[in-house]
């Protein structure tokens, strides 16, 4: 069932583009006065859902901390970080969602780098070249993430910590329009799970739309196992419920892990 050519990478940065020009909530920058309490000590960034990161995952002290928020566009994450402190670059997929990031710097006076590309591959970037890699939920738009781990070890320094934010496989085995739109948990797919060969194009076209972002559904073992098999110490877990999701009361929707390089 599968198309005969899909490109993951140019698909999601054409539907991710369209959901900057749609107002997305992933997509809606901080606002002035955010950055400016930040600036004075007083910030919070999310790494699943909308609850807080625990704020003892990251340095205490951000000055001068090189950070890499990975796959993480749309001026929110990234010039909260820079107010804080560190040196950021945002990398990410969409040129729209980096334009929301330099749209926050030129507008509140930040220093922060952007960079366009898929995070399965951080060639931009040389060995042991950041103290944190910050990686909201975003890797269900890649169909392996075992690279996104490789990529991530190798340009942290030793001693250097990845956060990392990531969905629940579970919540793919429910048909989706039944679930958003009439509550309902039915199960109807077989895991892992993946768009493209869960549904043909025109398939995908009249459940989700032609433009929607492609994704893939990975398992614990790709999740968990795959930071460990990358030389990772994992130091901290995290669950989260979906705000919305009809399945919020009966499971976690997100997942999140803290991780160390060893040095």
């Amino acid at each position: 069932m599968e198309d005969l050519v899909v490109d993951p990478v140019a698909h999601n940065r054409a539907a991710w583009d369209k959901y900057v020009e749609e107002g997305d909530e992933w997509t809606r920058p901080v606002s002035a006065e955010e950055v400016e309490r930040a600036r004075g000590g007083d910030w919070s960034i999310v790494l699943i859902g909308h609850e807080p990161v625990d704020r003892s995952w990251l340095p205490t002290d951000l000055t001068g901390k090189d950070v890499l928020c990975l796959a993480a566009g749309g001026g929110q994450q990234g010039p909260i970080l820079a107010a804080a402190g560190a040196r950021v670059t945002v990398f990410d997929n969409s040129p729209r969602q980096l334009d929301q990031d330099r749209m926050v710097a030129a507008r509140d006076g930040l220093e922060l780098r952007t960079v366009l590309g898929d995070m399965c591959d951080l060639s931009a970037f040389g060995d042991a070249a950041f103290d944190v890699v910050f990686h909201p939920v975003s890797n269900l738009f890649v169909p392996e993430v075992a690279p996104v781990w490789r990529e991530c070890f190798r340009i942290l320094r030793p001693g250097g910590t990845l956060l990392v934010g990531f969905l629940n496989p579970d919540v793919y085995l429910f048909d989706h329009e039944a679930l958003d739109e009439r509550g309902e948990m039915t199960v109807v797919h077989q895991l892992p799970y993946s768009d493209v060969t869960q549904y043909s194009a025109g398939e995908r076209a009249a459940k989700f739309g032609a433009d929607a972002a492609l994704e893939y559904s990975h398992t614990l073992t790709d999740q968990i196992g795959g930071q460990l098999a990358a030389g990772f110490v994992l130091t901290g877990f995290a669950e989260a419920p979906h705000h919305s999701n009809a399945s919020a009361p009966y499971m976690s929707n997100y997942f999140a892990t803290l991780a160390v390089k060893p040095g």
